[in-house]
């Protein structure tokens, strides 16, 4: 189905664009098409997920193609635990499609609204300094090229481009399939609490280690850090879930819903952020529970806000939280969304933010009504201070000369880029930007 003039807009409201041709293909083979039908009449094209980029990198200002038709299991491996998944596949589907097989995707981010695609394309990543961002449970993937051909690759097919192609970027090909290294289902127990941020920064390398997966979140304008461990446990360990009305008055009316409410408070008054944080730190309950791992792994994020990420290696992450937190006092800025810093084991792919170093992410957030330039920018350059990476899917200002620098293989990403789409009929300004013309 194709149609024209429509405005399209990412989550944070922070992109928009009025393509000039959308497609929503119900097959490969359509897909294909669009692709040869964009290229004869001179037009880029671009697949798009669910919007939930930061950056512009989803941005689509000649074709369209929207992946949403093009959803569930596509293969399952049953011997080797691999299942191959349409590319519109969305996160929070995934967990009903692998129950079945008694499997789970070994690690998740907070956010499950993304399409498997999308989500790989810009490198989504969870926490735990034993596990890797989700493209580094890719093992096979189809590419359609500039020319409209399909491109089977893997680690023994095509396999040198495989470091490439499993974290593309949109930017070698329109991703039709994913196949992943799933692994048995699991449960997680789960413990959050507050404790004070200096003590959790002294920590946090030995408690990153320490535990399957660790992550923190700090409000600026407070003493206090809400830490969240989590424990990988078999099945039959039981679940011990949080009560449902419990649940639904912290994740949902609180973490929604009044913050939500206290953040609109804040953009029109910033003034009165700095008691708002303190007085919601006093809220911060310990809570402890287990349940399936998507359940404690995934948050319901309905306040919209604007985000940029950046990598480091995880030694320096107390040094720049401790900068960032400095900076904030410096400024007189009043933000009202958290900080958060996680970690992930180094990998192989060549544009992975974790590629060749154990790593640790630092988060900063502002609300969508408010602007984040001034924030944003001055964090960066901390960031950039310790050689960090940003997230491709997330805000920043970086351009390919600077980024050669932090990636070894950089020009090897490209060579891929000029042999699969020489014509450049992906491109578009943001990977312009980030990986040159």
């Amino acid at each position: 189905m194709t149609n024209t003039g429509a405005l399209w807009q990412n989550w944070a409201r922070s992109e928009s664009v009025r393509p000039a041709r959308v497609e929503r293909p119900t097959s490969v083979a359509a897909v294909q098409r669009a692709v040869i039908a964009a290229a004869k009449s001179g037009m880029p094209i671009k697949a798009v997920g669910s919007g939930h980029s930061f950056s512009g990198i989803a941005v689509a200002p000649g074709v369209l193609l929207d992946l949403a038709d093009l959803s569930g299991i596509v293969g399952v491996d049953t011997a080797t635990g691999r299942v191959t998944l349409a590319a519109g596949t969305r996160l929070h589907r995934i967990r009903g499609l692998l129950t079945p097989y008694g499997l789970a995707l070994a690690n998740m981010g907070d956010v499950d609204r993304q399409t498997i695609s999308g989500a790989t394309s810009t490198g989504t990543h969870g926490t735990g300094s034993a596990f890797g961002g989700l493209v580094t449970q890719i093992v096979g993937l189809t590419l359609v090229t500039g020319d409209g051909e399909l491109l089977h690759v893997s680690e023994t097919e095509n396999a040198e481009i495989f470091p490439a192609a499993r974290l593309g970027l949109g930017a070698l090909g329109i991703l039709v399939d994913v196949t992943i290294q799933c692994v048995p289902d699991f449960l997680l127990h789960a413990v959050e609490q507050a404790e004070p941020l200096g003590e959790v920064l002294d920590t946090f390398d030995e408690r990153s280690r320490a535990a399957d997966h660790f992550e923190f979140y700090w409000f600026p304008h407070t003493e206090k850090a809400l830490t969240k461990t989590n424990t990988r446990l078999d099945p039959a360990a039981g679940r011990a879930p949080l009560a449902p009305v419990s649940r639904w008055i912290d994740d949902e009316l609180l973490a929604n819903g009044v913050f939500g409410a206290l953040c609109t408070i804040g953009a029109v008054l910033p003034q009165s952020v700095p008691t708002i944080n303190r007085v919601a730190e006093r809220f911060m309950a310990r809570r402890e529970y287990t349940d399936a791992s998507t359940r404690i792994f995934v948050s319901r994020r309905a306040v919209r806000f604007h985000e940029m990420e950046y990598a480091l290696p995880i030694a320096a992450i107390p040094a720049a939280v401790r900068e960032v937190r400095e900076l904030i006092q410096r400024s007189g800025w009043r933000i009202s969304f958290p900080i958060e810093v996680r970690s992930a084991a180094a990998d192989d792919v060549w544009l992975s933010t974790a590629h060749g170093r154990e790593t640790g992410y630092i988060a900063v957030h502002r609300f969508y009504r408010e602007k984040p330039a001034e924030y944003f920018t001055a964090v960066e350059a901390i960031m950039r201070s310790h050689d960090g990476r940003p997230h491709w899917g997330k805000m920043h200002t970086r351009d390919a000369e600077s980024l050669r620098e932090t990636y070894p293989h950089f020009d090897d990403f490209v060579a891929v880029r000029d042999r699969l789409d020489p014509e450049r009929r992906f491109t578009n300004r943001y990977l312009e930007r980030v990986l040159g013309r």
